[in-house]
């Protein structure tokens, strides 16, 4: 009895000292975050919290735990505006929490997309600095340590260094803390981040995509995994893997717009148009809310890029009526947040260009026009190439030779200047261009008589193609090459040659509109009616739910018409 007594007053004493201690404590806070610029204010979240289940607040207090969480939830689905947000009210709470100044740092690094500005490396320099004076637990100050190799030096080392550097320590911590899941996750994002970006090899992702997906089996909510599952499966070799993923990642984060999105990526490259659909016109109505709520100045660029993937979709179903309705939406747009960000500004020339090219509407491709925006042409070279390469294409159809001669001249000089930039990461870009150039000199070639040459050229516009990866933030090439050397065929009269390649093309690119119209016309002209029946019935089946006139759709009625055993 005297020992359950003796035991009680030791729990009341240390529950009153506890108490006391609590009471007398007072946060002080860190002076050297008021000398930073950091983002604060109101979380917008337009569909609510649900961003994924993460666990992982280290030695922060109990009390900003959850708001950590959640900061680093909105992280992983690169909402890193709102994750910056939550982590500075972290740190606003308890200054003390080390891992709270990582967040702030990670949120500025963008990782997968494009490298932080000069504004923002001053920034995350700053809060690294700000650390230095908190105690830290050894992982915590690896976890400090790695995103520090990111930004040390800046001034003087490239984007790809520093990213490589920070993978090397990422790779440390991953093979240092074998329980900790989330270096594991974070270790893949910087895999994908050092991926090589021309190249079909896919070393990186492959390795990424194995450990992620041991680690979703254990955690089958978490963002993080899913998101990064689909961005290193995102390509034709690979992107079967992540089918299951990419249908389970909207339900994991549904409040986030790139979350809504990212499925599509997979979608596309499986060509499983109304699941891409769908996807986009969620991920376009979030960004639209968030748009209005923050009072952006410009148009918000995850709308825009989902209304290019949406366009892609509603092309390939034959749905221009719907493809007319996006690009209305984004004509008159002219400034765009944040600032000169690729993925808002390839739209802008990408659509139109889809919008003829895909219809074969020759004379609108070749009267197109650079749109008028609020910002320089010339920042933009490999985004302003697609225009000019569509321009090519509908003038060389319609014969115009002295345009298509100007818009190559015009090519060329845009790929002088993406590669005077001497910016490791425009590698692909330069190689696109390079691929364009090539294929608008065999439609010259070739319309002007000389059928050799053009196909000869078309054909190493195409092997070009096919050791070139696809840009992460496009849907797909402008055209592809396999399917513009089938075209090419087709018109010389080498329909078999033309089925060929149609189906090469419809290999990485499953579904596409043009390349099963083309294989069915190639096999219909080489007198293999079965093939024929086969692609004009998957013709009407891409189409059954669009509200379509096109005239394959109705060329491939009449075949099954006339072809009924």
């Amino acid at each position: 009895m005297k020992r359950i007594k003796f035991s009680i007053l030791l729990i009341t004493l240390s529950v009153f000292f506890c108490v006391t201690a609590c009471k007398d404590k007072v946060v002080k806070p860190n002076p050297a975050l008021a000398t930073i610029d950091l983002k604060r204010g109101d979380l917008v979240l337009c569909y609510g919290e649900q961003f994924g289940d993460v666990n992982f607040s280290l030695s922060c207090n109990y009390s900003v735990r959850e708001t950590f969480d959640l900061a680093l939830a909105l992280l992983h689905s690169f909402e890193y505006s709102e994750a910056e947000k939550a982590f500075v009210k972290v740190l606003d709470a308890d200054p003390e929490c080390a891992m709270a100044y990582w967040g702030v740092a990670m949120s500025i690094y963008h990782a997968a997309w494009f490298p932080p500005t000069e504004k923002e490396m001053i920034r995350a320099s700053k809060i690294l600095d700000a650390v230095k004076s908190i105690d830290k637990g050894e992982k915590e100050s690896d976890y400090i340590k790695a995103i520090t190799a990111f930004y040390k030096d800046y001034e003087t080392l490239d984007h790809k260094t520093r990213a490589k550097k920070y993978e090397e320590k990422m790779e440390e911590m991953y093979l240092k803390y074998k329980g900790d899941t989330e270096a594991a996750i974070f270790y893949t994002l910087a895999l994908y981040s050092t991926r090589d970006r021309v190249g079909k090899e896919y070393v990186n992702e492959r390795k990424a995509g194995k450990i992620l997906e041991a680690l979703f089996k254990e955690q089958p909510n978490h963002p993080g995994i899913a998101h990064y599952i689909i961005h290193n499966y995102d390509n034709p070799t690979l992107a079967s893997k992540a089918l299951a993923t990419a249908r389970r990642y909207a339900d994991i984060a549904p409040a986030s717009s790139h979350a809504q999105h990212m499925p599509s990526h997979i979608f596309t490259r499986l060509g499983i148009w109304d699941e891409s659909i769908s996807s986009n016109i969620l991920s376009a109505e979030s960004s639209r809310c968030y748009t209005q709520t923050t009072e952006i100045d410009g148009s918000y660029f995850e709308e825009l890029h989902a209304i290019d993937y949406l366009v892609y979709a509603y092309l390939q179903a034959g749905d221009n009526i719907n493809a007319e309705k996006q690009y209305d939406l984004i004509k008159e747009m002219k400034t765009f947040h944040p600032a000169g960000i690729l993925a808002a500004i390839y739209p802008i020339t990408s659509i139109p260009s889809r919008m003829a090219l895909e219809n074969k509407d020759w004379k609108r491709a070749a009267a197109l026009e650079l749109p008028e925006i609020n910002l320089d042409w010339k920042a933009f070279a490999w985004q302003e190439a697609i225009l000019h390469f569509a321009k090519a294409l509908g003038a060389a159809h319609i014969n115009d030779f002295k345009t298509v001669e100007n818009e190559i001249k015009i090519l060329q000089q845009l790929k002088e200047d993406l590669i005077n930039q001497n910016d490791v990461s425009k590698t692909i870009q330069i190689e696109q261009v390079a691929i364009q150039i090539k294929t608008a000199e065999a439609w010259l070639s070739f319309k002007k008589g000389n059928q050799t040459k053009g196909l000869e050229l078309m054909k190493e516009a195409a092997i070009m193609e096919s050791k070139t990866s696809k840009h992460p933030v496009t849907p797909g090439d402008v055209l592809p090459a396999d399917e513009l050397l089938g075209d090419m065929l087709l018109e010389a009269n080498q329909f078999l040659e033309a089925l060929e390649a149609y189906e090469v093309d419809l290999k990485s690119h499953p579904n596409r509109f043009n390349g099963i119209y083309g294989a069915a016309i190639a096999a219909e002209k080489s007198g293999n009616a079965k093939k024929a029946t086969l692609y004009f019935n998957q013709l009407l089946e891409l189409t059954k739910n669009s509200n379509s006139d096109r005239p394959e759709i109705k060329e491939a009625k009449k075949f099954d018409e006339q072809n009924v055993i």
